[in-house]
């Protein structure tokens, strides 16, 4: 399977349904100021309390809001909306904005969280029926990123939450899609001073839970990000031998030991995330034979991870986002803003 049918949506429309209002087990990212902070997730995340933790909890909106969009006929479009309706109201949205204002917040789900946020904004933006309700919180995420990239001095290159790169990915789709020009801006001008002079990369990789692929992720985003030429020059400096399988450690799928292991269950996500760059990475350079080759490798790993997104529910609470983003269309289009 190469992409994302209605059977498929169908199954990780349920796979969502079932664990976005799922409170517990719950892993907050929580800062006890005193006592009256030691609260359930309901009550500290009117919205966003279920899936094991809050960014899931969001990405998980995100896979909702994708499928209804992408497959308005589908048989849960209609739950979907309904529960879209009970939880994107003013008061709940409310209360999420007023979590980020507590003492100690300002780096609460810093970019992970961050950058989910702004997908299921862009999300809502293109169907329109809950956006404008959602605009506070999308707002006050965008601010976020805005006040704080130009504080970054270094990227975070790793495989997991923390990394820098697929923030910017996921922000930059935001800001095509909210016309966010000064965002966009901010994204290109910081992916070119961290990334623009990366050349012949190792890829060391995976570590052991990594669900990110440090490597590709960062050849995806440049790619968002740099003109059509300035990234095909930078890509074949990159990932010099591309076109001969290397580094080798890309083309192999990882393994996973023990899928009810949080952690070691990340390398499933490692798996679609890597299709995902790699299905992104082959439009940019059809036509030469390093796309057949990254097409060659997705349908690889996206076959090691598939059967894999159900199970234990270490994987099932997010693992479904990772498939569908895999599996769907590129929703951004590959065209470079201005730079200051």
């Amino acid at each position: 399977m190469t992409e994302l049918t209605a059977e498929l949506a169908e199954r990780t429309a349920a796979i969502a349904l079932g664990h976005v209002a799922r409170e517990y087990p719950n892993k907050l990212d929580h800062v006890l100021n005193g006592p009256h902070d030691a609260r359930a997730p309901r009550s500290l995340h009117p919205i966003f309390y279920g899936s094991f933790d809050w960014h899931s909890c969001v990405h998980g909106y995100w896979t909702l809001a994708r499928l209804r969009r992408l497959f308005p006929e589908m048989a849960r479009a209609a739950q979907i909306a309904s529960l879209f309706d009970g939880v994107f109201v003013p008061e709940k949205v409310a209360g999420e904005l007023a979590y980020l204002a507590r003492p100690l917040s300002a780096g609460f789900e810093r970019p992970y969280g961050w950058a989910w946020l702004l997908m299921l904004a862009a999300e809502l933006r293109r169907d329109g029926r809950w956006s404008a309700v959602f605009r506070p919180l999308e707002q006050a995420f965008a601010a976020r990123f805005v006040a704080f990239l130009p504080k970054l001095g270094y990227p975070v290159r790793a495989g997991t939450h923390n990394n820098t790169a697929f923030a910017l990915i996921l922000a930059c789709e935001y800001a095509r899609v909210a016309g966010n020009a000064e965002l966009l801006r901010l994204l290109a001008d910081r992916a070119l001073a961290w990334f623009g002079r990366d050349r012949g990369a190792a890829a060391w990789e995976p570590s052991g839970e990594d669900f990110l692929s440090p490597t590709l992720t960062e050849a995806e985003c440049m790619h968002r990000l740099l003109p059509p030429a300035e990234f095909a020059g930078w890509f074949a400096a990159f990932l010099p031998d591309l076109a001969r399988r290397e580094p080798k450690a890309l083309f192999e799928p990882a393994a996973v030991s023990d899928r009810s292991d949080g952690k070691l269950a990340h390398l499933d996500g490692l798996n679609l995330s890597r299709a995902w760059c790699m299905r992104s990475l082959a439009e940019a350079v059809a036509g030469d034979p390093r796309e057949a080759i990254l097409r060659q490798a997705a349908g690889r790993h996206l076959r090691a991870a598939l059967p894999h997104i159900t199970g234990d529910y270490m994987g099932e609470h997010w693992l479904a986002t990772y498939a569908v983003l895999a599996l769907g269309p590129i929703e951004a289009p590959i065209a470079a803003p201005r730079r200051s």
